[in-house]
């Protein structure tokens, strides 16, 4: 098979500007549909093209045109980059370019992780014609949720400047090939890169001169808005889902710092979305991957899920193809033998098909923070129980700002690093995290689907945290995150409207630990954890119920937190058991 390749095609935007986009079309008398990547990695670089699979070079020879573009104001396209802002009208004017092509069907779809899958759904929120079809891999239709803030209203610090440092050096290295001198800052922007640490525990957080000269949105808007307000509503597509009419091929990772909207949006869009086709049309692929290229193998130095975890073992290239081929191409058959849902279940380490999600024989069940005595650190007296609890009880814990709980694992976005699932024993030891322990099981016990604690709650402080994770334990002492969540308590009943509490008062909360699907095998042990800081994966709350990111350390003060539990007060967690 012969193709054709442009290398510099340059597709017009609304206001003049040009992005570069590379096209590979098969050398065919008839017209092609088109799959659309837009990057602001590069579009020339493999990487970009490789995560989340398909391969490129099967979408050729399935007939597709390829169109690879940058997005605005990212390598050779013009333009300035904010992110978010433009992306929508961007792919909405690529989209019709493309479709417009003589060498063109019509039919478009869209391919691609992370950022790459957020233009997705911002595209698809605008109603254009051409786009049939997206499959985003691990990614968000509501940036507020994830990544830049969380469903708990925390910062994703750790994300945050992560990424945004990355980006501001993109953007350095792109002043420095127009001759401008800024050797230092891309010195020092590299060292913010290789120094995490330092680049997190700064204060203020919102103090970043370097950051505010190359990427001010990171600044201004990321952390400047610390509410999900007017802002972010408008930027949510997922807000828009009534007026969405696109299939989408939603594929995520049980420890991907997106697997929350990966699953809401499947949600919303089969329930929700503009015509029939679209509803019909969602699927899910759900593996036990994390964000980074790392998680992409099913691999943690503390757990291995097996040869089949991978993401080029789980056939993401035969599924997303088959997706295209049915609402790209329009074959009718294309998606037989594809279930609606397929997931890795952990424990036994199988990916297994399902009907849909959440799992329809799922039996929600509560199990119960339970104990006789305080249930600080693994040493305590704190257990985990099916049964009611017969006494009331009210553990109590020292938040300080100064020495929160360190991330470690879980849905970290942890560039460079590992992250996933990961012993959370070393983190045990510690007075101001909670522990509660159900017995030794005897037989396999399942736990698929959305999980919620629901905690008692009061504070010292005029706004405080609470964190909790399920956490399976092995034999071996290895205590493995499963799934996390914390609730910054000013955004208990909104995440638009704040409300500071009242010291001493105890409130009724819900903490989203997300979900899971994970077996726990006999001889294994259910853990859950509470406590008030999980840093740097979320900026430290400073307890003071100010503006959190313009407060250094010195004006952070201390909470004296509680759990309270008991009949009056039965703190628990709700597992979504599954009995086959």
């Amino acid at each position: 098979m012969r193709y054709d390749i442009d290398l510099d095609a340059a597709v017009p935007m609304k206001d003049g500007t040009k992005l570069a986009t590379t096209v590979w079309r098969p050398a065919a008398q008839e017209p092609v549909p088109v799959l659309l990547m837009r990057t602001p990695y590069g579009r020339d670089g493999i990487a970009s093209r490789a995560t989340g699979a398909p391969n490129l070079f099967a979408m050729l020879r399935s007939g597709y045109a390829i169109a690879l573009q940058d997005c605005r104001g990212t390598f050779a396209s013009s333009g300035a980059f904010v992110p978010h802002a433009d992306e929508a009208a961007d792919g909405a004017a690529t989209i019709d370019w493309l479709a417009s092509q003589e060498w063109c069907s019509g039919s478009v779809g869209m391919w691609g992780a992370s950022y790459v899958g957020m233009v997705q759904w911002q595209a698809a929120s605008t109603g254009v014609a051409g786009l049939k079809a997206i499959a985003p891999v691990v990614t968000t239709a509501d940036l507020y949720r994830a990544p830049w803030h969380s469903p708990g209203g925390a910062l994703s610090l750790d994300c945050t400047l992560g990424w945004g440092t990355m980006m501001a050096l993109n953007e350095a290295l792109r002043a420095a090939s127009t001759g401008a001198d800024v050797t230092e800052d891309i010195a020092a922007l590299t060292a913010m890169m290789g120094n995490r640490s330092a680049l997190t525990e700064a204060t203020p957080i919102a103090e970043q001169p370097i950051l505010r000269r190359y990427l001010p949105w990171v600044v201004e808007t990321a952390i400047g808005h610390p509410d999900r307000d007017e802002h972010w509503q408008q930027l949510a597509a997922i807000d828009a889902v009534s007026t969405i009419s696109t299939p989408a091929l939603h594929i995520g990772g049980w420890y991907d710092l997106f697997i929350g909207e990966t699953l809401h949006a499947y949600r919303e869009m089969k329930a929700n979305a503009a015509t029939a086709r679209a509803r019909e049309g969602q699927r899910l692929v759900i593996g036990p991957w994390s964000h980074n290229p790392t998680g992409f193998l099913g691999y943690s130095p503390d757990r291995s899920f097996g040869l089949t975890a991978s993401m080029d073992a789980a056939g993401l290239t035969e599924s997303q193809l088959a997706f295209f081929d049915s609402h790209v191409k329009g074959e009718s058959d294309a998606l037989d033998g594809f279930a609606p849902v397929r997931l890795f279940v952990m424990g036994i380490d199988q990916w297994r098909d399902e009907p849909d999600w959440p799992l329809p024989d799922a039996r929600y069940t509560p199990f119960y923070l339970d104990g006789d005595g305080p249930a600080n650190s693994a040493g305590g007296e704190g257990r985990l129980s099916a049964a009611e609890p017969v006494g009331d009880f009210a553990d109590t814990y020292l938040y300080d700002p100064r020495r929160p709980v360190p991330s470690h694992g879980g849905t970290m976005m942890n560039m460079g690093g590992y992250d996933g699932p990961l012993d959370q024993s070393p983190l045990h030891d510690r007075d101001d995290v909670l522990v509660f322990t159900s017995e030794v099981l005897e037989e396999p016990f399942e736990v698929t689907g959305p999980v919620t604690a629901t905690l008692f709650v009061s504070s010292s402080a005029v706004d405080t945290d609470f964190t909790a994770k399920l956490v399976d334990v092995h034999p071996d002492g290895r205590a493995i995150i499963l799934c996390e969540g914390l609730q910054r308590m000013r955004y208990r009943n909104s995440l638009s409207a704040p409300e500071l509490v009242v010291p001493g008062e105890v409130y009724e909360i819900e903490v989203d630990l997300i979900a899971t699907a994970n077996v726990f095998l006999p001889g294994h042990r259910i853990l859950v954890e509470v406590s008030s800081s999980n840093f740097p994966r979320y900026d430290r709350n400073s307890n003071t119920g100010g503006v959190i990111a313009e407060e250094r350390l010195a004006d952070m003060v201390t909470a004296t937190n509680r759990l309270h539990r008991g009949p009056e007060y039965p703190s628990r967690i709700v597992l979504p058991v599954i009995d086959r």
